[in-house]
């Protein structure tokens, strides 16, 4: 586990939230990553493989016509499916992986080629998403070193995005549990 899992775990607990993930590329790494915590049934709702492009419609509600006309390897894929895993699986947030770990390329997409996503909840400060976020990255490595860094690159945007909406009464309490720090 590591300490960005705990620290995701934490601020979730923190904020008595709870979250779902949508994984492709990473195949159940991310949800492994982050049941690995203890404390984390508080907070992690469950997950969905869709590995298969086609599951990725039946089970996350992705748009049929998206994904044939620009495959699994999309950011708006990734947006979709974190929305969707959200939506099914009754989460706060939502997390989602998509993209090429190779040995080859898929998609028309070179090997690297990953998105990454965070679907959250309204915010009553701007009355959108809080957490409707989507990064490209262009990875480099093995496959299992473009996997994982998939996962850890996922956990960082979605703290971010919890970091960014913490209120002062969470700070607060942020500060008690750690000791005055």
């Amino acid at each position: 586990m590591s300490s960005q899992a705990t620290e995701l775990v934490r601020l979730l607990t923190v904020r008595g939230e709870t979250l779902a993930v949508a994984e492709s590329l990473t195949g159940g790494l991310v949800a492994a990553e982050i049941t690995g915590v203890p404390g984390a049934s508080r907070v992690f709702r469950g997950s969905v493989t869709a590995y298969a492009t086609a599951l990725k419609h039946e089970l996350l509600g992705v748009d049929a016509t998206l994904l044939a006309q620009r495959g699994a390897v999309d950011p708006q894929v990734a947006a979709q499916m974190a929305a969707g895993v959200r939506k099914a699986l009754g989460a706060d947030w939502g997390i989602a992986t998509t993209g090429v770990a190779g040995p080859e390329p898929q998609d028309g997409q070179p090997v690297g080629t990953v998105f990454v996503a965070v679907d959250g909840p309204l915010t009553a400060r701007t009355g959108s998403a809080g957490g409707g976020k989507v990064e490209a990255l262009r990875l480099n490595g093995s496959r299992a070193e473009i996997r994982m860094e998939s996962v850890r690159s996922v956990l960082a945007v979605l703290l971010e995005q919890l970091a960014g909406e913490q209120t002062g009464n969470e700070r607060a309490q942020d500060t008690e549990r750690n000791g005055g720090f």
